[in-house]
């Protein structure tokens, strides 16, 4: 099918409400879409709702930050958003507490926002590191959200700083898999390790019940594609693929995907 198995909307840190997405996805020739917001599954209702009308079939989707490492990030299809509220209830508290202390790490560098400020950008109760990097823009701190994120919101000093809840990935996978549904590495590049430390991480994941590895992904080289196409093919996972789309507000460089991917393992059509 003609897919895109990695997008974000309001619901999280993207800029379109999951209705909106869904006909964004549909003038793109999307068939399958998985609304694969972060640490939340609040925007699956009313993607759903706006799939069948306009006659796109909608994945059930989640991204989950997993603490091992800070661009650990798994994705999870197909499954009964009811057996993910525990942990996603969890995450948003973790989110919750963290906007504070963002706030409070941005002031020691001389950057003042109010959290009224960057409630506002967001549309849903998740607030997140892109609604920072959009209130630091309009407050002319940077130029950019990518320059908000170099230089403050993806340092090394605010990883130490600045934590927040997050489950180990085999509590990712397994609460997943017992909601029915199957799992994916995403953007394995951002994760920042050598080969054989990612091939030895993948093999980890496996033996949680990992099922696929994102090798489509817009900034993935083709030279990095290949090279996990054949660490699925190593590990007999399956391929996925998706644009990370969030919108042009949040990441201008990224627009939506329409892939041609075998999806029936998902779709149950197999």
């Amino acid at each position: 099918m003609i897919a895109d198995l990695h997008t974000h909307s309001t619901a999280s840190d993207g800029q379109y409400r999951p209705a909106e997405l869904v006909q964004l996805a549909r003038d793109r020739g999307v068939e399958l879409l998985a609304l694969t917001d972060h640490d939340t599954v609040d925007g699956l209702a009313e993607a759903q709702q706006a799939a069948e009308a306009a006659g796109i079939r909608l994945l059930n989707g989640v991204e989950l930050g997993a603490a091992e490492y800070s661009h650990l990030h798994i994705l999870g299809y197909g499954f009964d958003p009811a057996g993910l509220a525990p942990l996603c209830q969890k995450l948003k508290e973790g989110r919750d507490d963290r906007k504070y202390r963002i706030l409070d790490f941005l002031r020691e560098k001389g950057l003042t926002l109010t959290l009224e400020e960057v409630e506002s950008l967001a549309g849903g109760e998740i607030i997140a590191r892109p609604h920072f990097a959009q209130a630091m823009v309009r407050r002319g701190y940077v130029d950019t959200n990518r320059e908000a994120f170099d230089r403050y919101l993806d340092t090394e000093e605010f990883r130490q700083k600045v934590k927040r809840f997050k489950a180990d990935a085999r509590t990712c996978i397994e609460t997943i898999r017992a909601a029915g549904g199957r799992t994916s590495l995403a953007h394995p590049y951002q994760i920042g390790l050598e080969d054989e430390a990612l091939e030895s991480l993948v093999n980890t994941l496996r033996g949680y019940g990992l099922d696929a590895l994102e090798c489509v992904y817009p900034k993935h080289t083709p030279e990095q594609e290949r090279a996990y196409r054949r660490l699925a093919e190593k590990y007999g996972l399956r391929v996925t693929g998706g644009s990370d789309f969030h919108g042009e507000r949040v990441k201008p460089e990224i627009s939506l995907a329409a892939l041609e991917l075998e999806t029936a393992w998902l779709t149950g059509t197999a």
